[in-house]
Formats: C-alpha cells, sequence, structure tokens
C-alpha cells in the first residue's frame, strides 16, 4: 500500500520527485572540516551544495522531463522507493551493530579487559578522587598481582562463621520457625573493586567451593584445589573443562575464552566445572512459575526435599552434610545455605547474596543478634518472582568411569532449555 501511494504520488508531483531527489544528496566529512556533497544519480561530489542541486536539476531535466528520455517518471519512481528501501536497511543493520555492541558490553564479552584491568582502574579512581591513598594504591595492587599468580583468592571479602552462628541462633528461636536445615561450613564471598557487577557466578562458586572442602567425602576429586581459587583461576578451570569436551555449545558461546574477560557464568558453566572435578550434580530448570503472582512454590518443594531427606527427625535444627545450591535467574545468581519451615507451614529461603558486602553479614556473627539480620538471608515465596529459575543440586563424586558416562550422555543434550545471555545449553531437567 505504502509503494503504490509512493509511485503515484511521485507520478503525479515531479516536482515533489525533485525536492526528494534533493534530499537524498549525501555527505561526507573531509577530515579537514569540509564537506562533500554527493549526486544520488551519479555518485559526483562536490563541495557546495548550491551546485550539487543545480546538477541534480539537470539530470531530471535530461532524463526524466525532456522528450525522449532515456528515464520514465516511473522509473525513476521506482529507483526512489528502492533508494529509499536501502537507506532504511542500512538504518536498522546500524542499530543491530549498536544493540550488539551495547550487550557485548552488557555481558563483559567486549574485549575491555578482565578482573585485573578492571580492579586497577577501581583504584586509580578511588585514588583521584580521594578515596584512597597512593602507597594503599600500590599495597593492594602488588597483593592482587601475588594472589593472582598463584590463582587463589585474597580472602579480602570473605566471612566465615555465617552458618555456625544461624546454628546457634536457631537453638533458641522459638517464636516462627518450626525446623531449619542449613548446610555446613559455607563462607561468604562478595563482588570486589575487580569483579563488581559481573561476578556473581564466580562468587558463588567460591561459596559452593568452601562447603565442599570442609567435606571429606570430596576429599579425592579435590585433592588439586585446596584453597579457594580467584576469579582468573575459575575461568581458566572452566576452559578446562571445555577442552575437556564439556558443554561445546556454551564454549563457543564464549569463543572458547572467559580468561581476561569480564563474561558472565551461570547454572552450565557451574555445571561443566564441577563434573570436571568428579563432583556429581544436577541443573534443575523452573521454567515458569507454578503459584499464583508469578511465584515458584516448586522451587521451594524441591529444595525442602534436598535438605530433609535423609534428614528428617525430631531435631528443630539440621546443620546437614548437603552442600549449598547454586541459584540463578536471569541477571543475577545466589547462594542457597538453607530453608526453614515456619510454624504456619509456609517455607523460607536462606541464601547468600555475593552482592552484599562483608560489613553487613558480619552482623549475623553478633552473639546478642535478635534475627533482624536475617532479613539479608531470607527470602520467602512471594520473594522471588522473575519469569525462570535454575539450581545447579550436588550429589556425591562421581568415579572416572561415572565422569566419562555423564560427559557422553550430557552431549546428547545440548539443545536445551538455557536462561538466555547468562548460561549455556547442557542437560537440563525440566519441572
Amino acid at each position: 500500500m505504502t509503494t503504490r501511494f509512493t509511485l503515484f504520488f511521485l507520478l503525479t508531483n515531479c516536482c515533489v520527485i525533485t525536492r526528494i531527489l534533493k534530499n537524498c544528496i549525501s555527505f561526507s566529512d573531509t577530515g579537514n572540516g569540509e564537506q562533500l556533497y554527493e549526486c544520488p544519480m551519479c555518485s559526483l561530489t562536490c563541495t557546495n551544495i548550491q551546485i550539487l542541486e543545480e546538477h541534480v536539476d539537470l539530470h531530471l531535466e535530461e532524463h526524466s522531463f525532456s522528450e525522449g528520455g532515456n528515464i520514465t517518471d516511473l522509473e525513476l519512481a521506482q529507483w526512489l522507493q528502492t533508494e529509499e528501501d536501502k537507506q532504511q536497511r542500512s538504518e536498522e543493520e546500524k542499530r543491530e551493530r549498536e544493540e550488539f555492541k551495547k550487550l557485548q558490553r552488557q555481558y563483559g564479552l567486549d574485549n575491555s579487559g578482565g578482573y585485573k584491568q578492571q580492579f586497577l582502574k577501581n583504584m586509580e579512581r578511588e585514588v583521584n578522587r580521594g578515596r584512597m591513598q597512593p602507597f594503599e594504591y600500590h599495597k593492594r595492587k602488588a597483593d592482587m598481582m601475588e594472589c593472582l599468580a598463584f590463582g587463589i583468592d585474597d580472602g579480602k571479602t570473605k566471612t566465615s562463621g555465617v552458618i555456625e552462628a544461624l546454628c546457634k541462633y536457631y537453638q533458641n528461636e522459638n517464636k516462627d520457625v518450626r525446623h531449619v536445615w542449613l548446610s555446613t561450613g559455607v563462607d561468604h564471598f562478595h563482588s570486589s573493586l575487580g569483579d563488581r557487577g559481573w561476578g556473581c557466578g564466580y562468587r558463588n562458586f567460591q561459596m559452593l567451593l568452601s562447603s565442599l572442602l570442609q567435606n571429606s567425602l570430596y576429599n579425592d576429586c579435590l585433592r588439586d584445589t585446596t584453597l579457594i581459587p580467584s576469579i582468573p583461576k575459575i575461568q581458566s578451570m572452566i576452559e578446562d573443562a571445555w577442552r575437556e569436551g564439556f558443554d561445546p555449545h556454551g564454549a563457543s558461546h564464549f569463543n572458547n575464552r572467559l580468561h581476561g574477560s569480564k563474561a558472565w557464568i551461570g547454572a552450565c558453566e557451574i555445571y561443566s566445572l564441577l563434573t570436571s572435578l568428579r563432583i556429581k550434580c544436577q541443573i534443575i530448570d523452573f521454567h515458569k512459575p507454578t503459584g499464583p503472582m508469578g511465584t515458584h512454590p516448586r522451587l521451594f518443594e524441591w529444595i525442602l526435599r534436598y535438605y530433609s531427606t535423609d534428614n528428617e527427625g525430631g531435631a528443630k535444627v539440621a546443620c546437614t552434610s548437603k552442600p549449598p545450591i547454586y541459584l540463578q535467574h536471569q541477571g543475577h545468581s545466589r547462594t542457597v545455605v538453607g530453608i526453614e519451615e515456619r510454624k504456619n507451614k509456609t517455607l523460607c529461603l536462606l541464601l547468600f547474596d555475593p552482592g552484599c558486602p562483608s560489613q553487613e553479614m558480619q552482623k549475623l556473627l553478633k552473639q546478642n543478634s535478635d534475627g533482624t539480620s536475617l532479613k539479608l538471608l531470607r527470602k520467602f515465596v512471594g520473594s522471588l518472582k522473575e519469569k525462570q529459575y535454575q539450581i545447579v543440586a550436588i550429589d556425591g563424586v562421581l568415579s572416572l568411569e561415572e565422569k566419562a558416562v555423564t560427559y557422553c550422555g550430557h552431549i546428547r543434550y545440548l539443545q536445551t532449555i538455557r536462561i538466555p545471555k547468562l548460561s549455556s545449553g547442557v542437560f537440563t531437567a525440566t519441572l
């Protein structure tokens, strides 16, 4: 309809043709401030717009409005329509390229450097703003370089002892909680100057690992990982898992490279890394809400079964041997360290959030805590309303043979549901 109208309009209004052709004149900068104007019909360039408009008029007189011309009004109108379509496509392609670059920046895939570069840049900014002294900058830089060289985390964002403090608190709390199940020995890690804005997945892996390292069941498969690795080291470990053949689809999503980038990782990268370490785990995908107002009660019920299985009984507080659970949703991830069953039969997750700073987490260590600080951890069913959630749940150790079978089996399920841009495709059990 638009094209037919345009053709009719142009055929009946020759003066409009002239005006549109003149509007099609493009210009560019020579670099020294001088503009060049290009004829839309023969690509002749002029430095004066008036001269070029007269030149366009000659084209029209010669080819369109004189008797015996070589181009008809219809052909000219069609040409103008083609040029308009080409310009629209060019603008759309430009917008798509800009949007793609924006997404690359958002997800750390724009080759702008990784943990080290961001750490140094943010410290320089702190010095420039007067919030950090130069001597502190050089000391922290030296400490960071040493930790990166050894591939270990500096421990400066770690808070230990929270689980133990929670156990003591729940032993004396009789108001609302009927039962509570906790993972044992989970340290909290929060984002630092080097990974703020993109490091949640790596920090949650550090939380998982802190618990596994205190569980003798995992001593053998973690014999080469006795200390918490730094974020660049975790990136290298995931790349090692890819080289073993785990999650080739996900590896290609990151161009087979994480180290030196600010790339976000998700549930499937955590799964691949754990499985490569011979840690048995599974991804459970809660791909849509199962309760009113966009809630996920089945997620809560699954986590309750995970903790309460083999830990049922009369004890109000159960400090279980169950590892914590990696919890992913679009844009963020956290670590489940326990679950409350309230006296009114409702459930409440206890989450360690890598976005929560140490000074807030340390409030939970106070012996005289009245429980108000627990709001940092507690999430009821009505608090989790993202469209989709994924969890990575650990369940023992794989033998070398089981690891090979797991790898071969999951290769066949690479086109599964995954949270866009945050994780990559491996086998996902869907609920």
